[in-house]
């Protein structure tokens, strides 16, 4: 949280544009992150991120400053984002995990050898996450990027906690034992994941 965070809200609530700009300054990064996962393009996310800060604005006044804003906003671009996948069934994301490394994104200015591998991997994992429902795939975007916990989770996607685990605990059970039956790819040592580094626009 940033430590300002609540003055910027307050005063974003009382009308102020500028304090709303250093809120979206602030996390515009892990709302381009989370809607790049989801949607699996810079300009797709880009589209949704401007998108979810601008229902945030119009909506400020509901905003609750004892909360997280950055919880708050994130859950705008995940639904946001669900109902895009919902309508034009956009199923690409990456996963970026060390207990599930063989999700993870390409490396950046890979050697050719990397590259057909990284290509390889990312083909079959795309067709893993498209088993997945939209619902799933956000949830296991906010849990292994932005940490969020099983509550934040539960409250960004008007599901229950015992559901979200539930969810999470199938979507990972089943995309694992789907690789090990028949992986695409060869087994290397190690595939180095990088973040997606990517500014996103102000509004």
């Amino acid at each position: 949280m940033h430590k300002d965070e609540k003055q910027w809200a307050r005063q974003a609530q009382e009308g102020n544009a500028d304090a709303f700009s250093n809120l979206v300054v602030a996390y515009q990064k892990q709302v381009f992150s989370v809607c790049y996962r989801m949607l699996g393009t810079p300009t797709a996310a880009e589209d949704a991120a401007q998108e979810a800060f601008i229902r945030a604005y119009k909506a400020i006044d509901s905003y609750d400053v004892e909360r997280s804003f950055a919880t708050w906003v994130l859950s705008i671009a995940s639904n946001y984002c669900i109902d895009q996948i919902r309508k034009r069934k956009v199923t690409l994301l990456s996963m970026d995990n060390e207990k599930y490394g063989w999700l993870a994104p390409p490396a950046q200015d890979p050697t050719p050898e990397r590259s057909l591998v990284e290509k390889e991997k990312q083909a079959q994992v795309h067709a893993l996450l498209e088993t997945l429902s939209e619902t799933d795939r956000a949830a296991i975007v906010l849990q292994y990027w932005h940490d969020f916990s099983y509550q934040e989770i539960a409250e960004a996607l008007s599901l229950t906690v015992s559901a979200v685990k539930s969810r999470l605990f199938r979507a990972r059970k089943t995309m694992a034992e789907e690789w090990q039956k028949e992986p695409l790819v060869p087994q290397v040592t190690h595939i180095p994941s990088e973040r997606i580094a990517h500014e996103s626009p102000t509004l």
